[in-house]
Parts: C-alpha cells; structure tokens; sequence
C-alpha cells in the first residue's frame, strides 16, 4: 500500500519548514512577495496569498531530491507550495505522475491532496524573486535552509537540478561542504549527469519555465528522461 505523507513525521524536517516559513534575511524579497500578495493578478482577486518563503515538499524518505531556482511570484508565492498553480508545474506534474513519484496529475493548492513518493522537491532561493532573477547574495542568504533541508533528507541517492541557478546552487553546497574540491569539474547541460565523491549522482535538466516548454526547447519526452534515469540510479522499480 502506498505511503501516505502525512503519516510520515521528520522532526528535523519539520523544524527545517520553520525556520524557512519565518526568515526575513533579504528585504528585498520579502517586500516583493508581500507586495504582490497585497495586489495580486486579477485572476487571484478573490485568494489569499501564502507570501512567505516557501518550504520544500515531498516524501521524507525521499531517494531523490528535485532543485528548482525559486517560488514563482503568482505560484508558489500564491499556494505555499513548490511548483503548484503555475506553468512550470503544470508540466511537470503529470510527468511525475506518469513515473510514479505523484498520487495525481496536478497540483493547483496546499490542499489538493497531492503527494510525491520517493521524491522531495525545494528550491535554491525560498522567496520569488523580481523577474526570477534572485541576487548572488540573495542566494547565498537561502544556502543555509538548502543545506538544512538537503542534511534532513537522509536518503537521497539522486539530486535532480532543474536549471543553471539550481545546478550551481547545489554545487556551492557540496563546495562549502567540502564533498568537491571545485565546481569547474561540473558543466550544465540538459542530462548532464554525474557521479559525486560522496557516491550521490547529480542529474541536471533545463527548467521547465514557460520560456523553454513554450519554446520547445524543453518538451516532456526530454523531461521523463531525466526523471527515468532518476529513479534507475536511485534503485527504485519502474
């Protein structure tokens, strides 16, 4: 029978969620998300928005951890939640579903009922940034809650990193570490994959923004093969 999340506990993870929920390290950010909470798009007229930074989500036993850039500002921003009630994740749930690391199709609110098995997904920076572009210090003010975040997930075997932010952002991770000497032995490229010192495989794919799946530049034929291989280097039973 599947594992339903909810029964699963992680004390340190919860402690992790927090201490993310309640940071107020950027001004920057954390004025921009209030302030479009406060306005919001005339579609969202009528909800309220979470406008906190967003913690990450999924299965706390999860073999496989999924590292995007940031909350989009009418996304996450607005629903609490990774990758939910935007673009980017209408594309990318139903390719989890169809892999088998999501109950459902669609993620739309906190409380659509959907949940991730085998898969734990954050972000490098846990607040939108204007025009999704967060400052080199606004990412390292965020490292701590990834490292925290990463260090409670005890058993990742695979890192999945959704774009170049992502991807360098893991990699300034195992530098401060100490897991890699240097990050110029790490290239990002779509299916880039790599076996880390520490024995853990590092994936990397293009973001799925609007910008590449509207383009084409990213389609989802492309997208499963990143997450197939995924779930064969982490052992799992397709």
């Amino acid at each position: 029978m599947p594992r339903s999340n909810a029964q699963l506990v992680n004390p340190a993870l919860q402690q992790v969620r927090e201490t993310i929920i309640d940071c107020e390290r950027c001004p920057r950010l954390r004025a921009y998300c209030k302030g479009i909470g406060e306005t919001r798009r005339r579609a969202y007229q009528d909800q309220t928005y979470w406008a906190r930074p967003v913690p990450g989500f999924g299965d706390p036993l999860a073999r496989v951890l999924i590292l995007g850039l940031a909350p989009g500002a009418h996304g996450a921003n607005r629903t609490g939640r990774p990758f939910t009630g935007d673009g980017s994740g209408f594309f990318m749930y139903p390719v989890l579903h169809e892999l088998g690391f999501a109950n459902q199709p669609e993620g739309v609110s906190r409380d659509d009922g959907l949940k991730l098995r085998h898969a734990w997904i954050a972000s490098v920076v846990r607040c939108a940034p204007p025009g999704d572009k967060p400052t080199p210090q606004e990412i390292r003010n965020c490292a701590t809650n990834l490292a925290a975040e990463i260090e409670a997930l005890t058993r990742v075997r695979v890192v999945v990193c959704l774009g170049k932010i992502a991807f360098d952002g893991y990699l300034a991770y195992l530098l401060q570490t100490g897991v890699i000497e240097r990050k110029s032995e790490y290239t990002f490229a779509h299916g880039a994959e790599y076996t880390l010192p520490n024995g853990l495989r590092l994936l990397s794919s293009y973001h799925p923004s609007l910008r590449n799946t509207n383009t084409g530049r990213l389609n989802s034929t492309m997208f499963a093969k990143i997450f197939l291989r995924a779930r064969e280097l982490a052992g799992l039973k397709t």
